[in-house]
C-alpha cells in the first residue's frame, strides 16, 4: 500500500496542473444518455483509485501503545511530546536498563541502600532514556530517506516534527546523558571519570553507526556487532564501574556476549530489506538473502550463549552454567515456532517470547562473575 501511495504521489507531483489529461469534451449534439454514461464511468474510476490509494495514512488507525513505545503499527499523532517520545523508542530501553542491573550485580558491591538504589536509577536514566533516546532519534534522522520508503508515516518523513525540533532533541538528550554520567563519577568518588568516558564512547559509536561517512550500519557485520556492544557491553560496564572495578575479563566476556547482540540486531533488519536494498545498505538479509540471514541470526545468539556456558563450566561454576543452558532451551523453541517460520511477520512475537530468557541469562552470567 505504501508503494502505491508513493507511486500516486510521484504521478501527481510530476504532472502539470494546466495540462492534466482528460476525456475530450463531448459534442453538443451528444445524446443525454451517452453523456450520463461518460460521467458515471469517470466517477467509478475515481472511486477505484480512492480505494487503492487512500488519502489518509493507514497508521492513523494504528495503536496508541505502539506509538508511545516507538514500534511498528503506531498511531499517527500531532502532540509533539508524544512524537518526541516515539522517536526515542522506549521499547529499546529495557535491555540497557537491564545491562546496568547486570553490571551492578557483577560488581559484588551493590547494596540495597537508598544511596545505591538512587545511583543505579541515575545510571539507568543515562543508559536508557538519555543516550539510547539520543541514539534512536539520531538513527531516525539519518534514516529519514529509507523510512520514506519502508515506513513513510514515521514522524520525520511524514513531517509531523520539524528538522529543527529533531536536531534540538538530539543535542538535549546527548548533553543530558553526558552530564549525568559525569555526575555519577563524582558521586562514586572516581579519580578517573570512567563512566563519563564510557558514555562518550557509546555516543561516538552511535554517531558513526548512523551517520556518514562511516555509517557502520551499511555493513551488516560491523554495524550489528556495534549495536550489540552498545546494548550489552556499555551499560554493563557503566553499572560495574559505578559500584566496583571494571576488569579485563569482564570486558572480554561482555564483548563476547555482544555477538548475541549482533544476532538480536539482525532481527530488525528483515522488515527493512526493500529500503536497505534501494539505499545500498548491505544488511545481512540484503547481502545473504532472508533464508541464510535468519540462520546467521539464531546461530549468533545460540552459539554465543553456549560458549559462555562452557566458559562458566570450565571456571568451576557448573550451577550457573546449567542455569544458563536451561534458559537457552526456550529461546531455541521460540526461534523455531516464530522467527524461523517468518522473521517479518513474527518478529515482535519472537522478541517478546524469547528475549526475556536471553536477558535472564545475562543476569546469571553477571552473578557468576561476582562469585
Amino acid at each position: 500500500m505504501a508503494s502505491l501511495l508513493h507511486t500516486v504521489y510521484s504521478i501527481r507531483s510530476s504532472s502539470n496542473p494546466f495540462r492534466t489529461p482528460k476525456l475530450a469534451d463531448p459534442p453538443i449534439s451528444l445524446p443525454f444518455s451517452r453523456r450520463r454514461l461518460v460521467v458515471k464511468a469517470t466517477e467509478t474510476d475515481k472511486d477505484e483509485v480512492r480505494a487503492k490509494a487512500p488519502d489518509k495514512a493507514p497508521a492513523e488507525s494504528g495503536s496508541s501503545i505502539n506509538q508511545i513505545l516507538g514500534i511498528k503499527g503506531a498511531k499517527q499523532e500531532t502532540d509533539k511530546w508524544k512524537i518526541r517520545v516515539q522517536l526515542m523508542k522506549p521499547v529499546t530501553w529495557p535491555p540497557l536498563v537491564w545491562g546496568v542491573v547486570c553490571g551492578a550485580a557483577a560488581s559484588g558491591n551493590f547494596h540495597w541502600t537508598l544511596e545505591d538504589v538512587a545511583k543505579s536509577i541515575v545510571c539507568m536514566l543515562v543508559s536508557g532514556p538519555c543516550l539510547t533516546g539520543y541514539t534512536q532519534t539520531l538513527n531516525d534522522w539519518y534514516d529519514r530517506e529509507i523510512d520514506a520508503i519502508n515506513e513513510p508515516y514515521r514522524p520525520i518523513p511524514s513531517g509531523a516534527i520539524s528538522e529543527d525540533e529533531v536536531i534540538t532533541q538530539i543535542w538535549v538528550l546527548l548533553l543530558g546523558g553526558l552530564g549525568l554520567a559525569g555526575l555519577l563519577d563524582v558521586w562514586a568518588g572516581h579519580n578517573f571519570p570512567v563512566i563519563f568516558y564510557i558514555a562518550i564512547g557509546g555516543s561516538l559509536l552511535s554517531y558513526i553507526y548512523s551517520a556518514p561517512p562511516l555509517k557502520l550500519k551499511q555493513n551488516g557485520w560491523i554495524g550489528n556487532f556495534a549495536l550489540g556492544a552498545s546494548y550489552i557491553s556499555l551499560p554493563w560496564w557503566a553499572g560495574q564501574a559505578l559500584f566496583g572495578t571494571l576488569t579485563l575479563d569482564v570486558v572480554v566476556l561482555t564483548l563476547l556476549y555482544s555477538i548475541a547482540g549482533l544476532g538480536i540486531a539482525i532481527v530488525n533488519d528483515f522488515k527493512s530489506v526493500e529500503g536497505d536494498r534501494k539505499m545500498g545498505l548491505q544488511s545481512l538479509p540484503v547481502a545473504f538473502g532472508t533464508e541464510t540471514a535468519k540462520w546467521i541470526c539464531v546461530g549468533a545468539i545460540d552459539i554465543t550463549q553456549l560458549s559462555v556456558a562452557g566458559y562458566l563450566l570450565a571456571s568451576g561454576k557448573q550451577y550457573y552454567a546449567l542455569a544458563l543452558l536451561g534458559l537457552i532451551a526456550p529461546q531455541v523453541f521460540f526461534q523455531f515456532k516464530y522467527f524461523l517460520k517468518d522473521p517479518v511477520k513474527y518478529d515482535v512475537k519472537y522478541q517478546a517470547s524469547a528475549q526475556p530468557f536471553l536477558i535472564l541469562g545475562l543476569l546469571v552470567t553477571a552473578l557468576a562473575v561476582s562469585h
